[in-house]
């Protein structure tokens, strides 16, 4: 595990220079439980988004898809219309990939569909996890996952839905971002003994 020369503080990511944007998301967002829809909304678009990418490529393109896409309001994002995210293909502030850019309108649909049946996306999600974070204990990185059967079965059950960009590995980082899933390594400065 790197010391970022920054502030010699040992991370799971984000310690390289230029880097701290990727630190910042490490140290206040990922592995950090969230119950707030439309910022799990937000990280399940740009989880979807990062699909074949790195997470660092999207990170940095987050600010254009917060404008592109409403600030993750899941009303104006399901009622976007085919011109508006033709549109999006010629925005160089986000992945302009057509099947990732219409995937977050029928993913809008899907996820107010669960929102009316749940009471929340919160609820649905948490649901999965008995409503307590996972918290695993790996040495490095090559220990963690890719995948689990709660991503398996999340995952299958979100593209029976009619979700896409939502496949079993997506659906693990997902869980990371939106902190079901603790995996910061054990030398991390953001582990803690829960």
């Amino acid at each position: 595990m790197k010391v970022s020369e920054r502030d010699g503080k040992k991370r799971c990511f984000g310690n390289k220079p230029g880097q701290e944007f990727y630190a910042d998301y490490h140290d206040n967002e990922w592995g950090i439980p969230e119950d707030d829809d439309q910022k799990l909304f937000e990280m399940l678009i740009l989880e979807g988004a990062q699909a074949g990418l790195s997470w660092e490529t999207v990170l940095r393109k987050r600010e254009g898809y917060r404008k592109a896409f409403y600030n993750f309001d899941v009303e104006k994002v399901m009622n976007m219309t085919d011109a508006e995210l033709e549109a999006l293909r010629e925005n160089p502030e986000i992945i302009r990939n057509k099947l990732k850019i219409y995937s977050a309108r029928k993913n809008a649909l899907a996820f107010r569909a669960i929102q009316k049946e749940f009471g929340s996306f919160s609820s649905y999600l948490w649901a999965y996890v008995d409503n307590k974070q996972i918290v695993n204990h790996w040495q490095k990185f090559e220990e963690v996952p890719v995948t689990t059967e709660v991503s398996d079965a999340l995952s299958k059950d979100l593209k029976k839905r009619g979700m896409s960009f939502v496949g079993s590995t997506i659906i693990y980082a997902y869980m990371q971002a939106a902190g079901l899933v603790d995996d910061h390594l054990a030398e991390c400065w953001c582990r803690t003994d829960r």
